[in-house]
């Protein structure tokens, strides 16, 4: 018979921690000698039997200890929150589970938590890990990553279309912080490679909000224009309470074109800060549409009535804002500058050129992604023509 011996240590000052893992080691039923000299042995071996569930009996200079069924009894009827890896994703969290990790034991009796986004089919994609690993490696630091003491010789008047764009750019990322941060404390933390995407794609956007805010004050005092149009369209973002739906508006149609227009501020930019902070912003946003067609894309397979519900929204968002003038002027003619380079007529004609393909490319970008969620060509393009003219 196993046989365990305390020699003078207490079982009141750690002790039993040894006592509980030769029991663990044991079979139910199965019966441990235990020997010690501390006078108080016998007493604190019989308050942790019961508090554990054991049987004790007197075995000559010693005490035989049965291994109950549970070391302690305060466990039985402890749930598993399924299983640790992905493979243990489950199709719906309880909400018995609280914020456990998954794949642990929860006490029963634990409160509820209530997590409005609990099941696999509203949340998962299988690219998930991979992509909060991606987005872990790819962080980065924008007073390092940013070499802000580069030279800037251009003209006044492009520095102004440098400002006003990044005005633009800064109340877009706002929004586009607002919705990830707002849906990330709803998610079952079963679901925590979602729930760690939300937030990485959260601090994404606050750290885009910090390099356009120093790009834009960096030889201004000020911002340039807001309109109420631009607000009301974001407001249209930040406002949709369906997680499925403000991913689709946000990072697969708004961030989608907003892709395009980064890429496009980097290749016409005026000086190599202006074109770092579009270059590193358009990487953190490319991983941001990749998750939200990933996460979509099997959403819809699952339950193809949210592809009608998506066309709805379109729909809606359009009509709510189709009083609104859309991008506005300031912001439509600073890409044009920029695309220019100077106040030159034919270099105007070339920047307004340049901006007119920058709208055709978005919306060819927008229809591919659309027709991956399995729209029609033809209502990929109606759709498309719909989506905001603020870009977002």
């Amino acid at each position: 018979m196993p046989r365990l011996d305390l020699g003078r240590h207490s079982l009141a000052r750690g002790a039993h921690l040894a006592l509980r893992r030769a029991l663990s080691a044991l079979e139910a039923g199965e019966e441990l000698v235990i020997v010690g000299e501390d006078g108080e042995l016998e007493v604190h071996l019989g308050t942790h039997a019961r508090r554990w569930g054991a049987g004790v009996e007197r075995d000559g200079a010693g005490w035989r200890v049965s291994r109950p069924m549970h070391l302690d009894g305060r466990w039985r009827g402890a749930e598993r929150t399924g299983q640790a890896g992905i493979d243990g994703v489950v199709e719906r969290a309880s909400p018995h589970w609280g914020l456990a990790a998954r794949g642990a034991a929860v006490e029963a009796g634990s409160p509820e938590f209530r997590f409005p986004l609990a099941t696999r089919d509203e949340l998962w994609t299988e690219e998930a890990s991979r992509l909060y690993l991606q987005a872990a490696a790819a962080q980065w630091d924008p007073s390092t990553a940013i070499d802000w003491s580069a030279p800037i010789s251009h003209p006044p008047e492009v520095e102004d279309a440098v400002v006003q764009v990044m005005t633009y750019l800064v109340e877009n990322e706002t929004a586009a912080l607002i919705v990830p941060a707002r849906f990330c404390a709803q998610v079952h933390p079963h679901f925590r490679e979602i729930l760690q995407l939300l937030a990485i794609q959260a601090a994404d956007e606050a750290r885009h909000i910090e390099v356009f805010t120093r790009r834009m004050l960096l030889l201004r005092s000020a911002p340039a224009l807001s309109t109420a149009g631009g607000q009301a369209s974001l407001k249209t973002l930040t406002d949709e309470p369906d997680f499925a739906l403000a991913s689709f508006l946000t990072s697969v149609l708004g961030e989608g074109s907003f892709l395009v227009l980064l890429r496009f501020l980097e290749h016409h930019a005026p000086d190599p800060v202006t074109s770092a902070v579009a270059r590193l912003a358009a990487v953190d946003e490319a991983r941001h549409v990749a998750f939200g067609l990933a996460h979509l894309e099997r959403h819809v397979a699952r339950d193809p009535s949210l592809r009608d519900r998506m066309a709805n929204a379109v729909l809606g968002r359009h009509a709510a804002l189709q009083h609104t003038a859309g991008l506005n002027e300031e912001v439509f003619e600073s890409l044009v500058l920029l695309a220019a380079g100077s106040l030159e007529l034919d270099a105007l004609e070339r920047g307004w050129d340049a901006v007119t393909a920058l709208g055709e490319e978005m919306d060819a970008g927008r229809q591919v992604r659309l027709r991956r969620l399995g729209f029609s060509d033809v209502d990929a393009k109606q759709l498309s023509s719909l989506h905001t003219r603020n870009f977002m």
